[in-house]
Order: structure tokens, then C-alpha cells, then sequence
């Protein structure tokens, strides 16, 4: 069908394509994975609202940023744009814009997702702001498009914009299982401190296996609490990744919580893949890095000597390899680009055993 053609297009002025049609991320044809009925509320936000406000402040802030958000389509307009509104501004020293506020876009032949550009904020300006890509590879075909949400903004709303006369429809072939991946842990989770969105560790692997995911990774606020323990629990998952060390305060901590929570996500899903993992920058303060794994790994054998057969171990220490493991963060701690890759090869590793791909 034509942009054109649908009734609910919208306009916006821009200076770059002005007879740009619009369409709402919100509504059809386009599609929204990893947020939380995306379609009915007023503002993008990974999980309900007032589960994230009972579990804590920090929840609550780092809810409103739609990490791990992805909205997909089907085009041959000779670019794509995107419309943002995002009534915050977030800068931080030591991540990218492009990382937390901008979008990125992959373009899906039906067996792998190709990188095709990036959707840039304006540098100092928080106020809606217009960005675009040239697609006109191929042009004159038909392309299916996943466009990544930023990691660390406010979202109120985002728009789609195509040239008036191309084909613009649904595509829901990007993903082979109905249930996805779901994560919980820390800002390394949320997806810090990565160039763009699709880099974040979990990008990795759903394009790997062409899987669904959720990121409830909070920034400073993964620790564990009933609340949001309890929310998880409810939640349906192919695998289940427990990664939320770094923001258990202390060793003692993590040992009063951690298997606490795995078997209250064990009673509700019996039979789905765990995985316990444990900070990757253990080098910057080795004896509480090797405290925290080993209340980890004491958690696992546990689950082990309890008869689960179905839960996983990742060391953290392994996660960023041997070979400049150094250059792997941006401040010894959070992973750049390079230490998400390795991230993502890893984990991904043992999820290809757990799923058969």
C-alpha cells in the first residue's frame, strides 16, 4: 500500500524531505517489540508504571528509557526518517548521543539483519528533533526495516517518515520464537555505555538467532527487590538472564538476594533456561569482583544440588576474553562497543547450545 494511501498519516515540517508522509510508531502498519503495550500508553516504558514506581526511584527514572525498544517495517522509499520526541536531555560524559538518544536501523533479508545507518540526535538540543537515512540501495525494492529505540532517553513518542508514493507496510518476520529473551540487570545490561543502540549485547544475539528480547536492565537500580521480582516472575520467556551484580551494593547483598530471586522465577517457569552471570570488569577490583562471582556460582551450585538441570554459569572475567581486554570499557567499568561484542559472542555462545541453533 501507498504511504499515501493510508488515512492515518500525519504531517510535520522539515526542511530536508517536505513532502515526507508520517506514520505514528504507534499504530499500523508499524510494529513494536521489548516495551510494554507500546500501542495504549502516553509515553514508551518497559514495564508497568506503577510496578517500576513501587520498586524504586531509580526504577522508576530508568523505566521511561526504551532500551531494548525495536519497531519494524517494510519499505522502498528511498529514505527513512525519524520524528522524535523526547522531552528530556540526557548527556553524559562518557557515552555517545547516537548511544542514548538516537535510533539505529537494520535492513532484514530473512536471514540476517544488516546494519544500514543511524538516526542522530541534535547535539545539545532536547527538543523534538528530525533525523534521516538514505536508502537507496536497491531502490525500487521492497526492504523490511528494524529500527533500535535509544537506551537512556525519555521517549514520549516517535514518528516514521517515507516518501509519499513508496510502499510502506507491515513486516512481523524479523523474530522465529513468540516468546522472548528476557534480561535483568544493571547499566551494562540497560546497554552502557555503546555507540549506537543495536550494539547493546542483547542486539547481538536477537540478531544472531533471529530472537524477541525485553531489557530490564536500570541503570544503578537492578538489585533484586520483590516488586519487580515478583513482575518478572509473571512475565513469559524463552531464557531467562539473571546479570544484575554490579548493582548489588555489596558481596552480603547479592548472597541475601540473588538466589532468593532465581527460585521465585524457578516456581513460575519450571522449565526455562536460567543463566547466572557475573560483572565482566573484574579486573578494576578483583578480591570484591571475586566475591560477587563466588556468591554467584555458589547460587548456581545450589540450584545444581537442588535438581535443576535447566540453570547456567557465566563467569564474568570471561566475558571480555584474554586479548585487550584492557580497551573493552570507557571508563573501566562499563563496556564500549568492543566489550559488548565480546559480550554478546559469549552469552550468545551458550544460548545457541540452550535453544539447538
Amino acid at each position: 500500500m501507498k504511504a499515501s494511501e493510508y488515512k492515518n498519516t500525519l504531517k510535520f515540517e522539515n526542511e530536508q524531505y517536505p513532502e515526507t508522509v508520517w506514520f505514528d510508531a504507534r499504530q499500523a502498519p508499524i510494529k513494536i517489540y521489548g516495551l510494554y503495550k507500546a500501542t495504549e500508553g502516553k509515553r514508551f516504558v518497559r514495564m508497568p508504571e506503577p510496578i517500576a514506581e513501587a520498586t524504586s526511584d531509580g526504577v522508576r527514572d530508568m523505566n521511561l528509557y526504551p532500551a531494548g525498544g525495536r519497531m519494524t517495517f517494510a519499505t522502498d522509499s528511498p529514505y527513512i526518517m525519524v520524528h522524535a520526541v523526547e522531552p528530556t536531555i540526557y548527556i553524559m560524559p562518557h557515552m555517545a548521543r547516537s548511544g542514548n538518544s538516537g535510533f539505529d536501523a537494520y535492513i532484514d533479508d530473512g536471514k540476517m539483519q544488516t546494519y544500514c545507518g543511524t538516526f542522530f540526535p541534535n547535539v545539545r538540543e532536547s527538543q523534538p528533533y528530525f533525523s534521516s537515512i538514505n536508502s537507496k540501495t536497491n531502490y525500487g525494492k521492497m526492504k523490511n526495516f528494524v529500527v533500535n529505540f535509544p537506551l537512556y532517553e525519555h521517549l514520549d513518542s516517535v514518528y516514521i517518515g517515507v516518501a509519499p508514493d513508496a510502499e510502506f507496510v507491515a513486516y512481523d518476520g524479523a523474530y522465529t520464537d513468540d516468546l522472548p529473551i528476557v534480561y535483568y540487570g544493571s547499566s551494562i545490561t540497560q546497554g552502557g555505555c555503546v555507540s549506537r543502540p543495536g550494539l547493546a549485547y542483547e542486539g547481538y544475539i536477537s540478531r544472531r538467532f533471529r530472537r524477541d528480547f525485553i531489557n530490564l536492565g536500570f541503570s544503578g537500580s537492578g538489585k533484586a527487590e520483590d516488586t519487580i521480582v515478583d513482575y518478572m516472575a509473571g512475565l513469559e520467556m524463552s531464557v531467562f538472564v539473571c546479570d544484575y551484580d554490579h548493582n548489588a551494593p555489596n558481596p552480603e547483598y547479592l548472597e541475601a538476594t540473588h538466589h532468593k530471586m532465581y527460585k521465585k522465577i524457578r516456581a513460575s517457569h519450571p522449565d526455562t533456561p536460567y543463566i547466572m552471570i557475573s560483572c565482566p570488569d573484574s579486573d578494576r577490583n578483583p578480591p570484591d569482583a571475586d566475591a560477587r562471582r563466588d556468591v554467584i556460582k555458589r547460587s548456581y551450585e545450589q540450584a545444581l544440588a537442588e535438581g535443576d538441570r535447566n540453570v547456567y554459569f557465566i563467569d564474568g572475567h570471561t566475558l571480555f576474553g584474554d586479548e585487550c581486554r584492557d580497551e573493552c570499557t570507557v571508563d573501566c567499568t562499563h563496556p564500549n562497543d568492543l566489550g559488548h561484542y565480546r559480550m554478546g559472542k559469549v552469552i550468545g555462545d551458550l544460548i545457541g547450545k540452550i535453544i539447538g541453533a
